[in-house]
């Protein structure tokens, strides 16, 4: 497994659609990971630490974790089948281990709040993994090093995106 880092959350010029830019620690590969508006808004939340008044999905599910008595010790970035990404998180309880399918976008805005690594495996890391320069075909929504930037892109895209935007 190849240890990663949430590089930006963008938006696809052709596609307008978000997407992950998952990059290899010590390497020079990045994955993208198409996803849907709602979780790259849960992403950038994160990213940026934002408080809401009532617990987010992935923050409720980082308390039910931690309150079944388990760990998240790592997000893992398995598979690609028919253009759709698989994860896992591994979680431990106990001095058991349990794996849980879950969406990449899921699986990562999870990682983000409990602090958990983000893994890929090798072989897809290999197959998928692009060298690419971040700005080359993508419009900038945010970095991390600007993260009230990012959100607040992140809420403009939201507020002009249509479902028929999806349909190709």
């Amino acid at each position: 497994m190849i240890e990663v880092v949430l590089r930006a959350v963008r938006v696809d010029v052709g596609s307008s659609t978000p997407l992950l830019l998952l990059e290899e620690v010590g390497g020079d590969r990045v994955l993208p990971i198409f996803i849907g508006a709602p979780e790259a808004t849960a992403i950038a939340y994160a990213l940026q630490h934002v408080e809401t008044p009532r617990p987010m999905s992935h923050d409720l599910m980082g308390h039910v974790i931690s309150a079944l008595g388990a760990r998240v010790f790592s997000v893992e970035i398995t598979d690609l089948d028919d253009n759709t990404f698989f994860a896992t998180l591994r979680l431990a309880r106990d001095g058991q281990e349990v794996a849980v399918s879950a969406r990449p976008s899921d699986a990562v805005a999870l990682a983000l709040r409990v602090g958990a690594p983000i893994l890929v495996r090798d072989e897809l890391m290999a197959s998928e993994g692009k060298v690419m320069h971040l700005e080359d075909g993508f419009e900038v929504v945010g970095e991390p090093d600007d993260e009230a930037e990012l959100v607040a892109e992140l809420r403009e895209f939201l507020d002009t995106v249509r479902p028929e935007d999806f349909n190709e």
